[in-house]
């Protein structure tokens, strides 16, 4: 089959799964492990990802724990995304189940309305919205420096992209999620049905160069070049820098949830040059759940090798 030299699909002739190129001597645990902790180095300014921003309406109050903290978010008439502690401080009640009125929530079980205006022992916490996720500080949590807005990494325009999140729940810590991202090399073995041709072309502390083969079929692919990096200390960020999607982002976020308890809220922002892709925005709604599957296919393997980490480091057996 002959193939237009500008399309970005290309035939591809991986050898049998247990036939590629073994990479576990570039998968240096001294590597990912410097690189981790460079990551974990940087300033957060305090910030967490709490959801995808599409998940916190006006409707109905939106609840999760973020590093043991119970939280409530909603949205003001404006939009404005608006978080406060998730317990009435009258009497405990979840303000997950309290209706909002304007921008205040109403506590269903004596009427007490919060956030409007000032309440004893309750106060809402800074918020941000960058328009594909939701963010909150916790100051007294982090310990850190404050800063005024998360540290976020480089995107494409967001009137010209498609963005997905997708949230998966695992038994490990926020750095077990960051390692596994910093471990390219296990690409094409742990995930032979997304990722063929994967090569490390440079590994450094700061980011990683891949070179890899998103797979469409059995011998059907896409070559991209990727590069990770860390932001902050609880994101790895893939940025498409050559082939197909250039400017496309996955953004790996690990958000703290309890001891041994980490949601991974990953965001695919894709981008393309291509004149189809602006048909491809029109239909964003029919794109964004095959985005979001895709994305937990991979996580369906990458918890289980966070999780493993985490376990193994609490048994004393991790050898890395």
């Amino acid at each position: 089959m002959s193939w237009p030299k500008n399309w970005p699909i290309r035939p591809i002739s991986p050898p049998p799964w247990a036939r590629q190129e073994p990479t576990w001597r570039g998968a240096k645990p001294s590597l990912i492990s410097a690189a981790l902790n460079m990551a974990l180095a940087k300033p957060s300014g305090n910030w967490f990802v709490l959801a995808a921003s599409s998940e916190i309406t006006s409707a109905k109050p939106f609840g999760r724990h973020v590093a043991g903290q119970e939280l409530v978010a909603w949205r003001a008439p404006d939009g404005e995304l608006r978080v406060g502690p998730g317990a009435c401080p009258h009497l405990g009640a979840p303000l997950c189940d309290a209706a909002v009125d304007g921008g205040a929530l109403v506590c269903r079980w004596h009427g007490l309305s919060l956030g409007d205006k000032p309440t004893p022992g309750w106060k809402r916490y800074p918020a941000h919205d960058d328009g594909v996720l939701a963010w909150v500080r916790l100051d007294r949590v982090g310990g850190e420096e404050p800063l005024e807005a998360p540290v976020l990494p480089e995107r494409p325009p967001h009137a010209e992209a498609i963005s997905a999140v997708a949230t998966v729940l695992g038994r490990c810590e926020p750095e077990d999620v960051v390692f596994n991202r910093l471990d390219p090399w296990h690409g094409a073995w742990f995930h032979p049905y997304s990722f063929a041709e994967l090569r490390v072309l440079d590994a450094g502390e700061e980011e990683f160069l891949v070179e890899v083969t998103f797979r469409l079929a059995r011998n059907i692919g896409v070559p991209v070049l990727a590069r990770f990096s860390c932001p902050e200390p609880r994101t790895v960020v893939m940025h498409i820098v050559e082939g197909e999607g250039v400017g496309s982002v996955v953004e790996t976020h690990a958000t703290p949830i309890a001891p041994g308890r980490t949601a991974v809220i990953e965001a695919t922002i894709a981008h393309s040059a291509r004149p189809g892709f602006a048909y491809a925005r029109h239909v964003a709604g029919a794109v964004r759940p095959a985005m979001r599957w895709a994305a937990k296919r991979l996580w369906r393997d990458d918890i289980a090798y966070a999780e493993r980490r985490f376990a193994l480091r609490e048994e004393g057996r991790w050898p890395g």
